[in-house]
């Protein structure tokens, strides 16, 4: 049975989400995060990085999100309506969209929080100093470009509600923790109404909710404020 390597309140919520939508029996083995939320070192025993998700299917060993998406539609999900006929307008968007979620909107995404956890590391007596710098690079470095990504993808859902066309897809699937994170991180200049009704319908989907009752600890798995 394929199995999922699982850290606790990441990203990995997203395959176990895709699993559930695509009716595939799974197993679940959870690491949990230190204190300092780091990964466990027994993930390095499943792949090299020591990163979640992870999948281990016939044998074999599958890492990164997108990857792991394209690998569970090839195989379980040719017909299941979670990727656009090939050669259509939606087709290209949904490619876009897959690999955009972790190789433009997540980079910046964590380049906040880390400068948003850099005062907390130094010694007391400089913290003031510390937060002064980490706020400076923040206001015109990294909330000018969420700001950028932010109104792009309002745009985007404002068109026909979802990334990809009017249609639910997989590529919603890997947009979600980036919307999910970014409603905490991205300044937004104006109520993004069409990110909020996004996410009200994602969190009502039942395969959504089977996910987060199968994987536990995932602080962004309730609804916004509507």
């Amino acid at each position: 049975m394929l199995l999922v390597h699982y850290l606790e309140d990441s990203r990995a919520h997203r395959i176990l989400w895709l699993l559930e939508e695509l009716g595939v029996e799974y197993e679940i083995k959870t690491y949990k995060r230190g204190e300092d939320m780091s990964a466990p070192e027994s993930l390095k025993k499943v792949h090299p990085l020591g990163k979640s998700p992870v999948i281990e299917d016939d044998g074999t060993i599958i890492a990164e999100s997108a990857a792991i998406v394209e690998y569970l539609i090839d195989k379980y999900g040719a017909d299941s309506g979670l990727r656009p006929a090939p050669g259509t307008d939606a087709a290209l968007r949904y490619r876009y969209w897959l690999h955009y979620s972790e190789g433009s909107a997540m980079p910046i995404l964590v380049m906040k929080l880390v400068f948003q956890k850099i005062p907390e590391q130094g010694p007391k007596l400089i913290r003031p100093l510390m937060n002064a710098i980490s706020n400076g690079v923040m206001k015109k470095l990294t909330d000018p470009q969420l700001k950028t990504h932010g109104a792009f993808w309002e745009e985007e859902l404002q068109r026909d509600g979802w990334f990809a066309g009017p249609d639910f897809t997989a590529a919603d699937i890997m947009m979600s923790f980036p919307v999910e994170v970014g409603m905490e991180r991205i300044p937004f200049d104006q109520r993004p109404q069409a990110l909020l009704d996004y996410l009200v319908a994602i969190h009502a989907r039942p395969a959504y909710r089977q996910a987060l009752q199968r994987g536990g600890a995932y602080r962004y798995g309730g609804n916004p404020i509507s």
